[in-house]
Order: structure tokens, then sequence, then C-alpha cells
């Protein structure tokens, strides 16, 4: 069962999806990460954001900073 869960990061929050170990996009034979599988994985979660602990990609959709409108009618 997957959880999503809040995580704020400096000013930003955000609302992780999935965390995949790292190892999962690691090209085989070397040390280098398959950045294009971690972009196409976060696109198909329809997340916007991706950020990296030591041991994981977390994948997130960014929570939007509110507007406040007023309301011209009360005026």
């Amino acid at each position: 069962m997957i959880t999503d869960y809040l995580k704020q990061v400096n000013d930003n929050a955000y609302i992780v999806k999935r965390e995949i170990p790292i190892i999962r996009f690691e090209q085989k034979n070397t040390n280098h990460l398959n950045m294009e599988l971690a972009k196409a994985y976060r696109d198909w979660l329809k997340c916007d954001h991706v950020l990296r602990t030591q041991t994981h990609f977390l994948f997130c959709q960014t929570i939007e900073e509110a507007v406040i409108i007023e309301d011209e009618a009360n005026d």
C-alpha cells in the first residue's frame, strides 16, 4: 500500500508520491545513473519534482503557495 506524505524542503512543500531506491536507476556496469529513466518515471507518475536522499529518489508534486483572491462584491 502506498501512502503519500508531505515533505518540507526550505520554503517549498511537496507531496511525496513514491520513494524508489537510487540503485534502480543505475546503469549496469557503471557508476552512472540513468536520469532519462528517472525523468520518464517522474512523468509517468504525473509528478513535477524529484528530491534525492542518500539512498532514494523521492518523486513529488509541488504544493503551490496559496493566493488570496479579494471578493470585489464585498468592497
